[in-house]
């Protein structure tokens, strides 16, 4: 690797890392909000705030609506929106770093189900003996909320749909058929916002300065740095590496919250991290024999 090639991969690296940390700290901060707003309000601000932020950053009103297929765009928005819902519902009842561990079922789920080879039941095997790990064994520890955990298990189904959805086309970019996205499920959870009970403190500076920095944190930040990450980074790179969120939850939730998990809890993180990742090296390296195997196409008119 040339000293270039290396220098742009590290940066694509560490772009990488704080996208993470800042969409898991987004988590932390939802927590603290929830403490004076329901948790459907702070989602629907956090998605509202968002949608804002990336039409501005990502220039919407360029747009060429005639050509957005909106059934793909809908679709995902409305992935996005239960995703949000579902998790914050999920993260209200139970520790970050369990939430996002059960929520991580999802893109796993689908992750094996393209993938179909040998390895996969080990990594099948290694996701199920995470999940049974991630429930309290030691005598007199708090029992996990179980609808905390229905709610982060249907949270990772929205997030698979959210996977298959996006790579729907949509009729224009990525960060465009975001931005609409985001604008659907901001639209879906507005009633939440308009009939919240806490709608008048939602006016304060500190509280709107504080959901600012949610949008922020939960989706322009994180979403800009993975865009700038791909440029020098492989696909296989960028999955491994996003398949620590579950770590870096549990840190956030350790660090900001004073959540801590017992000692099996961690053992189950890190078996649902090394199941992600053994996924997608595997995936990746099928990928690769396939493109390999398959003949090239002569008439670029087919």
């Amino acid at each position: 690797m040339s000293t270039a090639k290396s220098s742009g991969y590290f940066q694509s690296l560490l772009f990488l890392i704080a996208a993470m940390i800042s969409i898991q700290s987004s988590g932390s901060l939802a927590k603290m909000l929830f403490q004076h707003f329901p948790v459907l309000t702070v989602a629907a601000m956090r998605i509202l705030l968002g949608a804002l932020i990336l039409i501005v950053v990502f220039r919407a009103w360029r747009i060429h609506f005639h050509q957005v297929r909106w059934s793909a765009v809908l679709s995902y928005g409305c992935a996005l929106a239960g995703m949000n819902i579902l998790f914050y519902s999920a993260i209200s009842r139970l520790p970050l770093g369990i939430a996002v561990s059960f929520e991580f079922v999802g893109p796993l789920g689908v992750a094996l189900y393209y993938a179909r080879q040998k390895f996969d039941l080990i990594w099948v095997c290694l996701a199920i003996l995470g999940i049974v790990l991630l429930f309290p064994m030691q005598k007199g520890a708090a029992d996990l909320d179980l609808l905390g955990v229905a709610y982060a298990l249907t949270a990772g189904a929205c997030w698979a749909l959210y996977i298959v959805a996006g790579k729907k086309p949509s009729g224009v970019s990525g960060p465009h058929t975001v931005c609409l996205g985001m604008l659907v499920g901001a639209i879906i959870l507005l009633p939440f916002l308009i009939f919240s009970p806490a709608l008048a403190m939602l006016t304060d500076a500190n509280f709107l300065l504080s959901f600012f920095a949610l949008a922020v944190l939960a989706s322009a930040l994180p979403f800009s740095f993975e865009m700038i990450a791909l440029r020098n980074m492989s696909s296989l790179s960028f999955g491994t590496l996003t398949s620590l969120e579950p770590a870096i939850a549990a840190l956030s939730g350790l660090i900001f919250l004073g959540e801590h998990l017992q000692w099996n809890q961690y053992l189950a993180l890190l078996t649902i991290v090394s199941a992600s990742i053994g996924c997608t090296i595997t995936s990746s390296r099928v990928a690769q024999r396939k493109k390999k195997s398959d003949p090239p196409n002569s008439n670029p008119a087919a």
